[in-house]
């Protein structure tokens, strides 16, 4: 993601800031919302994907977990954490914030799967090298690498570690999901879209989406800066010249996004630059800003 300069002929128009036609499939590839399924899961898949995340009535028991409580250590923490970053929100800090905070999280978290996992789903994520904080150690040089001998971690350390950390994702989910369904012989993907969570609106779109590839726009004597934060869409004038779009760039009439010709020189040399750059002692510039420094 960032800014990047193309060259588009010179009566090149599109809108500035839209995102150029050729970057978008075309509507005509969608397919439409299966009729029966909402992600491509099976009924049993789906009821269990809306256990995960507390949609539906869950009970800790179930997995053999033992129900979070106020005092749990890794609640409190959460709760104490929440309370100390908005204590306005809350109306204090005292001890009884905190532990009406506590009592919140530990009831939200007791009505979902992903924080009461069992052995059987902890294997499944083990096995699909999802747990690399509890299984691996990094280090700068190496990297990832497994602990020696293997771990296999205990439920209670990984429904532990769901609250301490980012937790589980998406991916996380599918693969208990799927896991689970397996041991209880059912079929975890939609019959009806096979998985696809749509049906194909005429026989062969699902080919032609996935055959489809973006196309730029054209090419010519022009130079213009372009963002790629989006799919990408242009954000300068169509310039005759490199020299023009460095002046347009450094134009004090553009605001905080104005940056010195020179900087704007060497940007159009190299043709790229990151969205922004953030360092302890500049703060967070623009990635075109950032390569002015070495001029300093």
């Amino acid at each position: 993601m960032g800014r990047e300069v193309r060259r588009v002929p010179l009566d090149f128009e599109w809108p500035l800031n839209e995102i150029w036609e050729g970057f978008l499939s075309p509507d005509s590839l969608d397919g439409v919302a299966c009729p029966d399924c909402k992600s491509g899961y099976s009924p049993r898949a789906q009821y269990l994907y809306d256990q995960w995340y507390g949609y539906v009535p869950f009970d800790p028991a179930s997995t053999g977990s033992t129900p979070w409580r106020h005092d749990s250590p890794p609640v409190r923490a959460f709760a104490e954490r929440n309370v100390g970053r908005s204590p306005d929100y809350y109306h204090g800090t005292g001890e009884a914030v905190i532990v009406r905070e506590a009592q919140r999280l530990a009831t939200l978290w007791n009505r979902q799967w992903s924080h009461h996992l069992s052995q059987d789903d902890v294997d499944a994520l083990v096995a699909g090298g999802r747990l690399h904080d509890l299984t691996h150690t990094w280090t700068r040089a190496d990297g990832w690498k497994p602990k020696e001998p293997p771990v296999t971690p205990t439920p209670a350390e990984v429904n532990d570690w769901s609250l301490r950390s980012l937790g589980h994702d998406a991916i996380n989910a599918s693969i208990v999901i799927r896991a689970r369904c397996e041991r209880e012989g059912v079929d975890p993907t939609c019959g009806t879209c096979e998985g696809h969570a749509t049906v194909e609106k005429y026989p062969g779109q699902r080919a032609d989406a996935e055959a489809w590839e973006p196309t730029g726009p054209p090419k010519g004597e022009g130079w213009q800066l372009w963002e790629t934060v989006s799919e990408g869409s242009p954000i300068s004038p169509v310039c005759a010249t490199a020299d023009e779009l460095a002046a347009w760039m450094s134009d004090p009439a553009r605001g905080d996004r104005w940056v010195p010709e020179e900087t704007a020189r060497k940007f159009i040399g190299i043709g790229w630059a990151p969205t922004g750059v953030g360092t302890p002692g500049r703060g967070y510039v623009s990635g075109i800003e950032a390569m002015g420094w070495d001029a300093e």
